[in-house]
């Protein structure tokens, strides 16, 4: 069975909390060990704040879309805005690229760091689409060790 997680929320800081709460719950529900979901909330963190903070500067009136499903062993999850789009998406990929200067520019490095792939789509003044994905090994279902 498919299960899956749409939402859609306003591009508000306090909405990066619902967002990770709301994927580590399915990623739970998946059998993805402790661990796994932890980094697995990290990458969401990153995403939807990327979206907020980059892809609205902050902005309140902007939305932002969530969207996760896990079939067998595999999470995705996409993260949307449509706000200001990345100008240079290899660019922005690179450790320590940051449009804020305050911002350390390690939200991707997190993102691919935990997630089995992670895509990026973007286009100036039309917004960014993220999608990440994360697959569990099977023995770790089968031996017991998935929480």
């Amino acid at each position: 069975m498919v299960n899956q997680l749409h939402m859609r929320f306003r591009s508000v800081a306090e909405n990066v909390g619902l967002a990770r709460l709301s994927v580590a719950h399915m990623a739970a529900r998946a059998g993805f060990s402790l661990s796994d979901i932890e980094e697995i909330k990290v990458a969401v963190s990153e995403a939807v704040s990327n979206a907020v903070i980059h892809g609205y500067g902050n902005r309140t009136d902007g939305w932002v879309a969530v969207e996760c499903s896990v079939e067998g062993p595999e999470l995705t999850v996409s993260v949307e805005d449509w706000g200001v789009g990345i100008k240079d998406v290899a660019e922005a990929r690179q450790p320590e690229y940051s449009s804020d200067p305050e911002r350390m520019g390690l939200g991707f490095v997190f993102m691919e760091s935990f997630m089995n792939q992670v895509t990026v789509r973007s286009q100036v003044d039309r917004g960014t689409r993220v999608e990440m994905s994360r697959t569990f090994a099977m023995q770790e279902v089968l031996s017991g060790d998935a929480q």
